[in-house]
């Protein structure tokens, strides 16, 4: 199970898991090595030294006892006489055999093995010191957390933070002396550093350059506990204030790009390894288990071995069953190392004592004290880290184990366990990628020619964004920390906001500026419970989109409390991108304010539309995804109602057109993306209309009512089944845009030329016309003609008199362009120079001098063809 290497203390890399060894376990090591090195001799000497000498006693001595002491000892009063030797008639194979046969037969055991068996015992407390390092639950964790010590220690931006804190404790206790003979202070326990000069909780979000006088909001509120305050200071004595010399060191002291990332990379990697070792305590149930083993064990050496030092002896009586073969049925033997063996192992035993004397004072230390917490409360007292977290399980006892190394190991590792640390590296970070003069070159224009800036990914928000006082825009895409300050007051151009998936807080000076000048705001989420709770105080809100899960299964989802829109009393337009099964009616508190309603329902079938019968006050409505089959009835309550938008939704019938007559502001209906079959005669109701889509449905005729309509001015019939125009469509004298693409028509009626003279935009492209009637010259305000995919083999030269087509406004394949006199595709391929796309009419017309030669040549072509 175990190598040579890992058994042995010496062979551990000693340069990392000595930072986990206490200095009873390094005693501990150092006993083991003595101990081996007691039974490694012990048991070397056995082996090579080892054995019995033998002589045979006489059987006329019955007494061995007796013949052992009258032949080993010798008293001073006995007289010298001549050693006389007795005869044994014994070879020297006999004594060898004899001295063999009694070394098994009557030497104890212990006497034999006792430095074997203490060898194999110390071999397993060795393994048991270095065990929890090897098992697998556990080696893993201890690895990893002595790679992120390693590099807490190396890191930069601990040497930075700690230099920066220490600076802070300086100057603040050098000017708390200095104060101290002329303040009153009513604890000594506030004596220590305050959070009233710095404005912060803590050190590291201290700004050095300055110190304000002003107490600013804490970045976390809940250390605030933590955090002493001087009291009582006498306000009379203006001479004597608390002052801190700037720090000009600061900027010499910057990390470069590569170190603050991997500083960051640091921070992460220390809060997963926190989250996965305070989810368990295995490593502290394995030393404990460990250190519980090695005391048994210690209980158990010494309780046999200690009563077995007394029974290793130097004399033994032999009776071996060997008087037929040496004629002697008892010897009497010596052992010569006995003496030297029993010294060993009372010098083994007494290293084991010691050993398990800090074996038990490990388990004291263990039960004790509890090991599994580890607060930073000294961290705390010296006001350097205040709102660096307690840690548990397994965390905690491995800080415990370094503490008993060094413990400014701990103090190293809480700046990635502070999250003012962090912040404070994330600013700086983000004050170095992201300053002013980047912002600046990445900001655009919209649509609307309003500046427009777009951030996207980012842990926070640049300090330089609220110098940008110009901007009118401002998208925020993904930020991790969206925080608002006091300094978004110097935005004073700031109209519209983009929140996309940002958890954003507002500070109370920047909630104020929102309010007063915030005009537009859009939000995307997940859910409505992310929605912050500050956007529903937004006074001077004019519009509000929100983009994300609004509901649950059973209706309105509880997360957003629509009723809180009250205070939104400035209001007009209100857009939803939902999933929504019913208009909700607490949208009735808007009812004053609210003009237009959007609604995208992606699909989802919008079952309850009573809730807009409240909001009577609308001027625009727009449902699109609804899955709506009918007109809704609820739309007849809406009597100021100006548009209406129905698009992409499931229409199979507009019979309840007629109920629109009482709308009678209506003059924008939108009605394309249906599965609309036909279209009722009720339509002619509609007075007052100007704009009718019907584009992508299924109409195959248009009914006489809809040329009753006098007042349109745009007909959008695109992606039908119509075959015919019918003549009637001379009605619409101020139809200016008229779309009949993606249809079956073969021809269009003279009547749609002769009178639609006020026609702009006209598309029919994607039909079946085999040719364009000749009264298409008196279009003259045509500036817009799609004539593409259809059956034409020719263009008719009135096309040269419609103006208003040059520049592009004539589309057209090119082929077909071709069939035209040269001089008439001149004229529309030249760039339009005049505004007004009449023709001249007189030789003194404004537009006279812009006519070309080639203009005047078809015109004589054109009345001599006449």
């Amino acid at each position: 199970m175990f190598s040579l290497s890992e058994l042995w203390s010496g062979g551990e890399r000693q340069g990392s898991y000595k930072l986990l060894k206490p200095w009873w376990e390094v005693f501990m090591d150092y006993l083991l090595v003595l101990m081996l090195m007691v039974s490694i001799f012990a048991g070397t000497l056995l082996l090579s030294r080892d054995g019995v000498v033998c002589v045979p006693v006489h059987s006329s001595s019955t007494n061995y006892s007796s013949v052992s002491d009258s032949i080993f000892s010798s008293t001073p009063e006995s007289p010298k006489i001549p050693a006389k030797g007795r005869r044994t008639n014994l070879d020297f194979q006999q004594y060898i055999y004899i001295s063999q046969v009694c070394y098994h037969e009557a030497l104890p055991w212990y006497s034999r093995f006792l430095p074997y068996v203490t060898l194999l015992h110390t071999l397993v407390l060795l393994a048991s010191g270095c065990f929890w390092f090897h098992f697998p639950l556990t080696s893993a964790r201890i690895e990893h957390f002595l790679s992120l010590l390693a590099k807490c220690c190396e890191s930069p931006w601990t040497t930075r933070a700690l230099s920066h804190t220490a600076k802070l404790d300086t100057r603040f206790s050098e000017a708390v002396q200095e104060v101290q003979p002329k303040v009153q202070i009513t604890s000594s326990h506030k004596t220590r550093k305050s959070s009233m000069d710095s404005g912060t909780d803590s050190p590291l979000l201290a700004g050095t350059d300055s110190v304000s006088t002003t107490a600013q909001p804490s970045p976390c509120p809940s250390t605030s506990s933590h955090c002493s305050t001087l009291s009582a200071l006498s306000l009379t004595e203006p001479v004597l204030p608390v002052q801190v010399v700037p720090d000009t060191s600061r900027p010499g002291a910057t990390l470069d790009r590569s170190d603050r990332e991997q500083a960051r990379a640091l921070f992460e990697r220390v809060r997963r390894f926190r989250a996965h070792c305070e989810s368990s305590d295995v490593i502290y149930k394995v030393y404990t288990a460990q250190t519980v083993f090695k005391v048994l064990k210690f209980i158990l050496i010494v309780s046999y071995t200690t009563p077995l030092l007394g029974y290793i002896t130097f004399s033994h009586v032999c009776q071996p069953h060997s008087h037929a073969l040496t004629g002697y049925s008892v010897f009497q033997c010596s052992h010569p190392l006995s003496s030297v063996l029993r010294k060993l192992m009372q010098a083994y035993v007494s290293l084991l004592f010691l050993f398990g004397l800090l074996g038990i004072y490990a388990l004291f230390w263990i039960f004790h004290k509890s090991l599994r917490q580890y607060s930073f409360q000294s961290l705390r007292e010296k006001g350097s880290m205040l709102d660096v977290p307690d840690l548990h399980n397994d965390l905690a006892f491995l800080l415990h184990m370094a503490d008993q190394y060094d413990p400014l190991l701990a103090q190293r590792l809480s700046v990635f366990l502070s999250p003012v640390s962090e912040t404070r590296l994330l600013e700086e970070s983000l004050e170095r990628r992201w300053g002013a003069e980047r912002l600046r070159s990445m900001i655009t224009s919209d649509q609307q020619g309003r500046s427009l800036l777009q951030l996207v990914a980012l842990p926070r928000l640049p300090p330089a964004l609220f110098t940008l006082s110009q901007l009118e825009v401002l998208k925020l895409e993904l930020i991790g920390d969206a925080k608002l300050t006091a300094q978004i007051s110097n935005m004073t151009a700031l109209r519209e906001m983009h929140l996309y998936h940002c958890t954003a807080s507002v500070e109370p000076g920047a909630l104020h500026h929102l309010q007063e000048h915030l005009e537009t705001l859009h939000l995307t989420f997940t859910q409505a419970a992310e929605i912050p709770v500050w956007v529903y105080s937004l006074r001077g809100l004019q519009e509000l989109h929100l983009t994300g899960r609004l509901s649950n299964e059973g209706g309105m989802g509880r997360g957003w409390a629509l009723g809180s829109l009250r205070q939104l009393r400035h209001l007009r337009v209100l857009v939803l991108r939902s999933m929504l099964q019913k208009v909700p009616g607490e949208l009735s508190e808007l009812a004053g304010s609210l003009l237009k309603l959007e609604i995208y329902n992606e699909g989802t079938r919008l079952l309850v539309l009573t809730g807009l019968r409240r909001l009577s006050g609308l001027a625009e409505v727009q449902l699109q995804g609804c899955q709506l089959e009918r007109l809704p009835s609820a739309l007849l309550a809406l009597t100021v109602l100006r548009s209406l938008d129905l698009q992409h939704n499931s229409l199979r019938t507009l019979e309840e057109l007629l109920g629109l007559q009482h709308l009678r502001r209506l003059s924008c209906l939108r009605l394309a993306h249906n599965r609309v079959l036909a279209l009722p005669a009720s339509v002619g109701v509609l007075r007052s209309l100007e704009l009718l889509d019907l584009a992508h449905n299924q109409l195959q005729n248009l009914p006489s009512a809809l040329f009753t309509l006098h007042k349109l001015r745009r007909l959008l019939l695109a992606g039908n089944l119509l075959e015919e125009l019918p003549a009637e469509i001379r009605a619409l004298t101020l139809l200016s845009e008229l779309d009949l693409s993606a249809n079956r028509l073969e021809r269009l009626p003279k009547e749609l030329f002769e009178s639609c003279t006020e026609l702009r935009n006209l598309s029919v492209a994607n039909n079946s016309l085999g040719s364009l009637p000749a009264g298409l010259g008196g279009l003259t305000q045509l500036s817009r003609l799609d004539v593409r995919g259809n059956s034409l083999e020719e263009l008719p030269l009135e096309l040269g008199c419609c103006f208003g087509l040059r520049g592009g406004g004539l589309l057209v394949e090119n082929w077909l362009l071709h069939t035209l006199p040269r001089q008439v595709r001149d004229v529309l391929q030249q760039p339009s120079s005049c505004p007004s796309s009449e023709p001249p009419s007189r030789p003194n017309s404004d537009c006279f001098p812009t006519f070309s030669a080639a203009q005047w040549s078809f015109h004589s072509a054109l009345e001599s063809r006449i």
